[in-house]
Parts: structure tokens; sequence; C-alpha cells
């Protein structure tokens, strides 16, 4: 395991969101504290002869509306860039890449950064933005167009439409990000290890600057159909709203979901000598892989357990300090309570006074961007005092209830959080965990 470099420490910086209950960071976390589902009836495509057909789909967002004010890079006449994308770039990016423009674009605008940049080495900031299955509804759309029209009409832009790895590179470009530059796919794990992977990369030199996150956008008839053939998915079609109930007796499945979450991540010093906001400081990650079951998780989650154990060394942190676990729970009837079991497990010398929540509850599941969805909740839990709700948690599993953990149903919470993990956990047996700390308490001037 890399050894830290005591040094250099990372901040949390700024937060961008594109989700199905906000097209802002902000917006998404009010409505995370007020409960509010994302989840309705598919509209993009036709779903009456599936039996899944409820999604939580990005409703409204306009890729090409600019931000609030411009950003760097100037233009040839030193003007100030909107920070939007053209109609022609939205023609030749995939759907994942929108969104994961808008994120990207919000996290740098809020990070104020772009004050600061004609003293900032563009080669010391990078881009790593993660994506589980990609272009999936372009390349079945290309398939469709080359079927019926031959290869000339194939689109020059496909590839650009589909690439896991353009929407790191688009953003690079639209910010002049020089450093590293690259895109993680570990299935629903995938944001939590590009969180992870940035931070050390910030520990050891790499870079100062890192925006890091993911996005997803598979709301299609093969993805929705696939899971559903598996039987992973909720069936509660006449109750969208409902429909994703992590821990609960009556869960039968998740809910897909679109988005995209990007973080700035910033080396502690760098960012307190320019006067930066401070949510958060990322102070540990694990990553492990089960090694067990491409699509279930270990006996008693011990991939899971052993993740979190990494994170929290990692950190240099004891289990009873942790105030709060952002849970990956997806709503499915045997990795809720598999996961349950391994934070119990982790924290059984201090359940009662942790409190856990799945914020999946409110936007189903955004397979390459839940590691970072997940985290943001986290890292504003640290920032507001608040520990957002797990929704439609009306009957506690009886397996899950004999654990001893408050899974923060119906309500947000008001508490101070000066610890908080977030897990992320994905197809293949991969797992992710963060530990997040508050600024103040690691001694930096927040």
């Amino acid at each position: 395991m890399p050894v830290a470099n005591p040094s250099r420490r990372v901040a949390v910086t700024g937060l961008g969101a594109v989700t199905p209950v906000g097209l802002t960071a902000p917006a998404t976390w009010r409505a995370f504290c007020a409960g509010r589902s994302g989840i309705g009836p598919i509209t993009r495509f036709d779903a009456s002869g599936c039996t899944a057909r409820i999604a939580g789909e990005v409703r409204d967002y306009d890729p090409t509306a600019p931000l609030a004010r411009p950003v760097y890079p100037r233009g040839p006449d030193g003007d100030p860039v909107l920070a939007a994308l053209s109609p022609k770039d939205v023609r030749k990016l995939g759907r994942f890449t929108h969104l994961g423009l808008g994120a990207g674009l919000e996290a740098y605008v809020d990070s104020g950064l772009d004050t600061n940049r004609d003293s900032i080495e563009s080669e010391r900031i990078g881009v790593n933005l993660g994506v589980g299955l990609g272009g999936l509804p372009e390349i079945v759309a290309m398939h469709e167009t080359w079927r019926r029209g031959g290869f000339r009409k194939i689109s020059p832009f496909f590839i650009l439409q589909t690439a896991p790895n353009i929407l790191a590179g688009q953003l690079a470009i639209l910010l002049n990000c020089r450093g590293p530059n690259m895109s993680i796919a570990s299935a629903c794990a995938t944001s939590g290890h590009t969180l992870g992977e940035s931070a050390r990369a910030i520990r050891r030199g790499d870079a100062d600057i890192i925006l890091a996150g993911g996005a997803e956008a598979v709301i299609t008839p093969v993805a929705v159909g696939a899971f559903a053939q598996m039987k992973a998915l909720s069936t509660r079609n006449d109750a969208p709203e409902k429909a994703s109930r992590p821990y609960d007796s009556d869960r039968d499945g998740f809910v897909v979901g679109e988005g995209a979450v990007v973080f700035v991540l910033e080396e502690l010093e760098h960012a307190l000598r320019r006067g930066a906001r401070i949510y958060a400081e990322l102070a540990g990650y694990g990553a492990t892989a089960d090694a067990h079951h491409l699509s279930s998780l270990a006996p008693d989650a011990e991939g899971s357990r052993r993740s979190m154990q990494l994170a929290l060394a990692d950190a240099g942190v004891r289990p009873e300090d942790v105030d709060y676990v952002s849970a990956h729970a997806t709503s499915t009837p045997g990795g809720d309570g598999e996961e349950a079991t391994a934070i119990a497990a982790v924290f059984a010398g201090s359940r009662e006074r942790l409190h856990v929540s799945a914020i999946k509850s409110m936007t189903g599941h955004l397979l390459g961007g839940a590691g970072a969805l997940g985290a943001l909740p986290a890292v504003l839990a640290i920032e507001k005092g608040v520990i957002p709700p797990t929704i439609n948690l009306d009957n506690v599993d009886p397996a899950c209830a004999v654990l001893g953990l408050d899974f923060t149903a119906h309500t947000a919470v008001e508490k101070r959080v000066d610890l908080a993990l977030a897990n992320s956990f994905g197809f293949g047996g991969t797992n992710a965990s963060l530990v997040f700390r508050r600024a103040q308490q690691a001694g930096a001037r927040a």
C-alpha cells in the first residue's frame, strides 16, 4: 500500500453535480436534506414492455446554458470564455460527457480557481473522471443507424461520443488542464476510485489540483433491460418515488439512475495560500477486491470491510471517531444487508453514535457516478452539520435491524460531523472507501 506523504494533504475545494434531484451541487444537497426523490417513469424510451419502467433521470438539463460567470482560459482577444458547450459540441459528444462537463465546470467555478489561474501552472492541474458503461446509448443508436443506412451513415463523431476518456479530455481542453489526465472504469466503484487515486496522486506530488469524479448516462432499453433480466431492478412501477428503499424489508431491487458529480481536490497548503474555501480534507482511501463473485458481495462483505479498515488506517483515525457513513446501499435484497454487516463489524464499538444513510433512496443508482455521489453527502455533512436521510425506510429488514445501526430513516438529522466515510462497491468485486475529515480538525485554516 502506498505510504502517504504527511507534508502533502488533500482538501476538497470545489463541488459540482448534475443529478436526478438537482442540476447543481447546492440543489442536489437541498433535495437530499429534504428527502426528495428524483425517481419517476422512464421518458427516454418506451419502456412499456420491460418489467422495470422507472429510473432516476436528469430532467431539464441544457448543456449549452452557460454558468453564472465566465472562466479561464481567455479568448484570443483576452475576453473570458463562457463555461458551456456549443451546440456543435453537444452533437459530437455523448450524454455522459454532457452531464460530466456540467458538473466539472460547476466544481471549477465553485473552487474559485479561476481568479488565481494566472499564478497556477496548468501543468499542475489534472483531470480524472470515470464512467462505468460509457456511451452505451450512442453505441446502440449508431448500430441502428448503420443497420438501416450502411457505413456511409456512421457519424465521424461516434468514437468521441462513446470513448470513456473523452469526458476527462474535453474538460481538460475547456479549462487548459495539462497535468495527469485519465479515466477509471471499475463499475459502480468507478468514481470512488477516481477520488481516491487522485488524492494519492496529489500526495505523491504528481499534481497540485485534480478535478475528480464520475458520470453515467445509460438509461436505455439495452441497459435497463439487461439489469431487469438479471432480476436486479425494482418493479415498483406504480410508485416510482418509493421504489428505491435501502434496508427496508420490502426492497426488491435497485433503480437505474444517471448523472455526474465532480470534486476539485487540491493540495492543502496550496489551497490555503490562495485563500480557498475548504469543504473538508480527503484523509483516507482504501481499495480492495472480493475475489469471490462477479455480481455479489463476498460473505459478510469481507472485501468491503477491509476497504473501510484500510481507509481508516490511511487517515490515521479510529472507527469510533467516525460520525457518519454514506453507504453504497443500492436497495438490493442481498447487498444492503452484507454491507450493513460489514459496517457493523468495523464500527462495533461505536454503533450507538454512528449514523448511516443511503442517498440512492432518492436518486437511484448512478453506476459509474455513484462513488462521487455518495461522497458528496459525506463532505457536505461535515460542512453543513446535517446528515441526509434514507427515505422509504418504513420497516427495517430484521437482518439489518439486529445490527444496531441507525439508518437515519425518513428525516435528516442535524449533527456535528468531524469524520465521515463513503463506500462504493462494484461488479467484479471491486471496493472503494473514502474518509473525509473536518479541515479545522486537521489544523487547516478553513
